[in-house]
């Protein structure tokens, strides 16, 4: 393969879960730009249609749905538009996420189970849906929003929030099981372990942590606009063919120093 059909995504179809703003947006993007259709769905039906309208104009097709990632009936219905629209699933980036800060020994038991049922569960839900249309194709790309929390523990000077890097470390485990079990059907499931992004999930941590946080990263910077574009790329494309059950941490060297 030359290298343009390495990575390029013409002609296939992403759906991407919270691709209204942060990682997900910067998803949606490079995905377009790269020639794929993209579903862009999240509970923010506003601000999938605004992204949505950004990726029609680079000259692909697009859709805005609305979406709960908790709602198993509304995985279903994006799953099922995205096949009444173009046919086909062959990319799922499970992005949507939320945290919650509290002690550890203070954590409210119905937060712990919110933070499980979208950071968690919603993957396996929307892995399993997509996953069904993927091994009636023959093919199919699985990738997993994780993060460095779930890699191990987190000092609660930085970051206090203790379901949120269980969940994540749940991601990974099931990331890795997942592609085992779907590699035979030629499914490739992997995930990206991002460290810090400037996104509005992570503010609350770098306007308390910031500076702590930089000072362990070895780059020196927190994530950019572009940064999480050419990872994504890289798992939903050619390139990554003989790629299953990877880890890739996107941190700015956070965790290359850690034992």
């Amino acid at each position: 393969m030359s290298f343009q059909e390495l990575f390029s995504l013409k002609g296939k179809t992403a759906i991407v879960t919270g691709g209204g703003r942060g990682l997900g947006m910067q998803i949606s993007e490079i995905y377009a730009e790269a020639g794929a259709n993209v579903v862009v769905c999240s509970r923010n039906l506003e601000a999938c249609q605004q992204v949505s309208e950004t990726l029609i104009a680079k000259g692909v097709r697009s859709l805005a749905l609305k979406c709960d990632v908790s709602s198993p009936e509304d995985i279903q219905y994006v799953v099922d538009e995205t096949v009444k629209e173009f046919g086909r699933i062959d990319i799922l980036v499970n992005n949507s996420g939320v945290s919650w800060g509290a002690p550890a020994l203070e954590m409210p038991a119905d937060k712990w189970d919110k933070v499980m049922d979208i950071n968690l569960k919603a993957i396996f839900l929307f892995s399993q849906a997509v996953g069904k249309i993927m091994k009636e194709q023959g093919s199919g790309k699985i990738i997993n929003i994780a993060s460095i929390a779930g890699l191990g523990g987190q000092d609660p000077n930085v970051m206090d929030a203790i379901g949120y890097s269980t969940s994540k470390g749940a991601v990974i485990a099931f990331t890795k099981d997942l592609a085992v079990k779907l590699a035979p059907y030629n499914i490739h499931v992997n995930a990206i372990a991002p460290g810090f992004f400037p996104t509005k999930m992570a503010k609350m941590v770098l306007d308390y942590s910031g500076e702590k946080i930089l000072e362990r990263t070895p780059a020196g910077r927190f994530g950019s606009d572009d940064d999480m574009k050419g990872p994504a790329l890289f798992l939903a494309s050619d390139a990554s063919n003989y790629v299953y059950g990877h880890v890739l941490v996107v941190d700015g060297g956070a965790t290359a120093g850690v034992q």
